[in-house]
């Protein structure tokens, strides 16, 4: 049972990097649907760049709105609302007064 929480948790800790790649890659896919129809191969490619750009901080951003209004969810995860990871807050040093 710890292999499968410990599998879940770091599975969780990749999900906002996970949902930036596949946001991007979705853009980029549907940049480049569209360089056909561009005049200039470099302009298709720029296109296909920005909107791969414009759908990964889109994708970041509202699953971050996701898990700062779910509590559950970064229970599940074992992180906080700003998605870090519990166990990296509570392994800090203490400081020193």
């Amino acid at each position: 049972m710890r292999i499968v929480r410990f599998f879940l948790r770091f599975v969780g800790w990749l999900l906002t990097p996970l949902v930036a790649w596949a946001a991007s890659f979705c853009g980029a896919w549907l940049g480049a649907l569209f360089v056909p129809l561009a005049d200039q191969p470099t302009t298709g490619l720029i296109l296909a760049i920005a909107l791969g750009a414009v759908f990964a901080v889109t994708g970041t951003f509202v699953w971050m709105r996701i898990l700062r209004k779910s509590p559950e969810l970064r229970e599940v995860l074992a992180v906080t609302a700003e998605g870090i990871p519990v166990v990296a807050i509570e392994a800090e040093p203490a400081e020193e007064a």
